[in-house]
This record gives structure tokens, sequence and C-alpha cells, in this order.
């Protein structure tokens, strides 16, 4: 390049255009801007229309070649669908891309790009252009079904054959914790359980093997021939998996088949159901032996209950005594013994019959560790109780305990339940959830006794409640209650469409 010198600066040579004769500074093709965009097209090959494809049902654009998604007006998704519509632009640099402004029911969407290209003499191009797209509406496949009354293609019925519903509550908040039931088109509580309606097979089966995992279950399965194209042999078909979840409870009693007891490492066959996981926990209340029973070796020998919570009756602990460990075996199993609990004889009375006899009941127990006298515990009366069960025939009636003590009573219902600052999500409303449930009670009572139970469930601040530590020792008959500490708490959010809106206007 050439600079003409003068006394006091240097100054940069020109050239003339070959085309217009107009001075510019020199370059490859030795032409001007406006004659190279006249002779060359660097946007040539790039549509400047398109058309969008929006589901006004749901509100989403549809991705080629068969995805639909969620963009608002403006968005950075949106720009990104609609560049991706636009075939040739990969031969050009994309400098900048950005929406220009139109009326929102015009139902047009223009975006102005600036792109840079070489053309003759390597010499560097920009242009500004704007391609304009129309957004045609179109129903998604979803609120096709939706509409037709027939968009499920697979229905799982999870049921729970049991008088006590306590398992299936714990249920409900694995559901919810894990979010297993986001691909669920809908869910309709009935009087056993509920139905969880899928869009295809795939995410039922998906929901059935997390139901596997953290239950004890089995199902039973179906299908339904809705249609059939003979010219392609397309089969379109409904199916059903009918769930039924292990009819235990937590704090129920059963009795246990001879076969199972001599796998179990000799268990005492009249054993409590400690808790229900992935495997029904056992205990022996009186020598404090514990088994597991997988999903597969219940329904191999399948064992019922024989007490179940609602026969509960409240004792008052007159005496008790902590057992030596030469004492502990009546029944000299080879399985293991809890360490979180201690064998104990009590002797009690009914809490109906205080003042009334002087006759007390003599028992063991395995909750050494938290009654002591003076205290309440909730029990089952077996020489009172009508039991009609094979397994329990045919056992030698010496062994069975007058009284099996199931936990320690904390006082009045009402008096805990207005002291609980906390509350639960639901799947679905249900008419029986609430407070004069007593099974939902006594499931949220066991929440607050056994932290290990509740690991596995999201528990959230009632905001209708005044939070107060400590518990107010006045509204509570038992000082010692139980209870569920702020850290263990989460926030409910709630989130209001019309604030929102505000907010992006």
């Amino acid at each position: 390049m050439e600079y003409v010198s003068t006394d006091n600066f240097i100054t940069e040579a020109t050239i003339l255009c070959c085309q217009c004769g107009t001075s510019i500074k020199p370059n490859p093709a030795n032409m001007c801007v406006a004659c190279l965009r006249t002779q060359y097209d660097i946007t040539e090959g790039i549509p400047k229309q398109g058309t969008l494809y929006f589901c006004r049902g749901c509100e989403r654009y549809l991705q080629p070649p068969g995805e639909w998604v969620r963009c608002s007006l403006e968005s950075r998704e949106l720009l990104a669908l609609c560049l991706r519509k636009l075939k040739g632009l990969n031969k050009v640099k994309l400098v900048d891309a950005g929406f220009v402004w139109t009326e929102p029911h015009s139902k047009r969407i223009k975006v102005k790009l600036t792109v840079h290209a070489e053309v003759i003499g390597k010499t560097m191009l920009e242009q500004v252009f704007i391609v304009e797209f129309t957004v045609n509406h179109q129903m998604c496949d979803d609120c096709h079904r939706t509409e037709a009354k027939d968009y499920w293609r697979a229905l799982v019925q999870v049921r729970q054959k049991s008088e006590n519903k306590k398992t299936f509550y714990y249920l409900e908040q694995l559901i919810l914790k894990h979010k297993a039931h986001d691909q669920a088109l809908g869910i309709k509580p009935i009087h056993e359980g509920l139905d969880f309606f899928f869009a295809t097979e795939s995410h039922a089966r998906k929901f059935l093997d997390f139901l596997s995992a953290v239950l004890p279950c089995k199902y039973q399965h179906s299908k339904k021939l809705l249609s059939h194209d003979i010219h392609s042999n397309v089969y379109n078909y409904k199916f059903t998996y009918s769930v039924e979840i292990v009819p235990l409870s937590k704090d129920s009693v059963v009795c246990l088949p001879k076969k199972l007891t001599q796998q179990l490492g000799g268990i005492n066959p009249i054993c409590l159901v400690h808790r229900v996981t992935s495997a029904v926990h056992l205990i022996d209340p009186a020598s404090g032996q514990i088994a597991e029973v997988s999903s597969n070796l219940y329904w191999r020998y399948q064992f019922k209950t024989i007490c179940n919570p609602k026969q509960l009756v409240e004792f008052i602990v007159m005496d008790i005594e902590s057992m030596k460990n030469n004492e502990r075996l009546v029944f000299p199993g080879q399985g293991s013994i809890s360490n979180k609990h201690v064998l104990a004889d009590v002797w009690l009375v009914k809490s109906s019959e205080l003042g009334m006899t002087e006759n007390t009941i003599h028992t063991r127990t395995h909750l050494g560790h938290i009654l002591k006298p003076g205290d309440s515990a909730l029990g089952y009366t077996m020489r009172d109780s009508n039991i009609n069960d094979s397994n329990f025939d045919s056992l030698n009636q010496e062994y069975v305990p007058d009284v099996i003590l199931v936990k320690k009573h904390y006082g009045d219902r009402a008096a805990r339940r207005r002291a609980r600052n906390w509350k639960l999500k639901h799947i679905a409303a249900d008419n029986d959830v609430d407070s004069t449930n007593n099974d939902y009670n006594d499931f949220l009572n066991d929440l607050e006794e056994d932290p290990t139970y509740r690991q596995n469930v999201n528990i959230f601040k009632d905001s209708r409640k005044q939070i107060s530590i400590p518990v107010d020792s006045d509204c509570i008959d038992d000082p010692n209650m139980p209870h569920i500490t702020l850290e263990e708490m989460l926030d409910d959010l709630h989130i209001d469409d019309t604030e929102m809106a505000e907010v992006y206007e």
C-alpha cells in the first residue's frame, strides 16, 4: 500500500472503484461496498421466509422431526428454534441475531440477522437481512388424544387390600419425593387405591419398576386390542397393570407359617411389623429377634395380620424391670437381635380398669428403653382377641403372650394434632385424608416417633400454624412428646400465575 507524504502528516492513498469510480481504500476486489453487494449476495441460499407450527392447547412449538418444546415470545429458546429452520446458515458466519417487534396477534415472527462471508479476493462482506416466520396452528399428539378422549395407552392400578392404610400413605409420600408420577397423564383416586394413566407402555413399566423397588408388591398384566392394520401389521393396544401392595402395615401383629420361621432363623411365629419398606421388617417382642421378609419370600409364604392398629388398647405401666442377657430368649432362634431395643418384664393394667382392680398383667416387651412406671402404652390383648388364622390355630397356646405392647402412648390424639406445625402433600384430593382419619393421623404419629422412617418423606412447614420452639408443654400431655424439628421441614413454595405475569410485563 502506498502512502502520500506531506510536510506535516502522512495520508493513506486511495483508489477508484472499478465499477462506479468512487474513491475508496484499496481492497483485493478494487470495488466499493455498494458495488460488491450488487455483484455478490452472501445470503443467497438462505430462505427469507419460514413457517412455525404452534399448538394452542399446550402452547408449544414443533421442533422437527417430532418434538414439541415450550417457548415464550422473544425468548432464547424461540430464537434458537427459528435459526435451526434456516438452511444454508452454516455457509456464512452469524454475527448477530435478534427479534424485530411485531404485533403479538399478527401470527408473524421476524428475526434480524447479521452475517459475514468472504467474496472475491478474501474480501469480508457484512450483510443484514430479515427473515419472516409465519405461525401456523397445529394440534400436537398429546392434545389430540386428550380431545379425542382416548389419550392414555397404559393404566397402572395400585391397590392395598387391608384395613389399615398406613403403608399406602407411605407409598404416596415416596412417589411425591422421587417424582415418579411426573409422566402420568392423570391420577384418579378410588376406594382402595389410585389409578395412574400413562401415554405409553414404557412410562407405565418405569413406574412399575419404582413400585417394586420401594415396597413389596406384585402385579398382573393384561392388554386390550383397539385396532389392527393388516397392511402394515401394526397393532394398537391398551395395557393395564394391576399392582397389589403387601397387605401389612406398621405396628400390626402377624403369625408366620412354620416353614417361613425356619428360614428366618427360628424366629417366634408371633411377630410385630416394625416397618414396611422395600422389605417387611419383623421383630419378636419377647426376644428382640429381628428378621426381614423380602418381596419374593412374602408372596411365596403369604401371611395376614391377626391384629391391626385399630384394635390397640391403652395400658398403664405399673412396674418395669429390664432383663438380663441370659434371660433374653424365649424362642432360642439363630437370627439377629435388635440393638436399638431393650427387653424388659412389665406389669400392666388397662387404663379403663385403673383403680378398679388389683390384678396386673405380666408380659415381656422390647420397649424397655422408653417405658417407665406410670407411662401409657398401646398394645393388643391376645387372649381376648378373636383370631381366625390357620397359622395361629396350629401354635402351642402356651407360647402366646397375654399382651403385646406396640408403642408408647403420648396422650390425646387431638393434642398431638394441635401441636403439629407441619404437613404433607398429596397426589390427589381424597376425602379420606383429613384430620378425622385415624389411619392417617397414626401415620403422622409414626413419622414423628421414628426419624429413620421419615427420611424418605418430604415434610413441609404449615403456614397456617404458628411455629414455636420448643413446643409448649402446657398444650400437650407429655412434654417429652416426639416432634419434628425445623431443620427437617421444607418451605412450601406457592407460585401465583397472576403475580408472575405482572413481573414479566
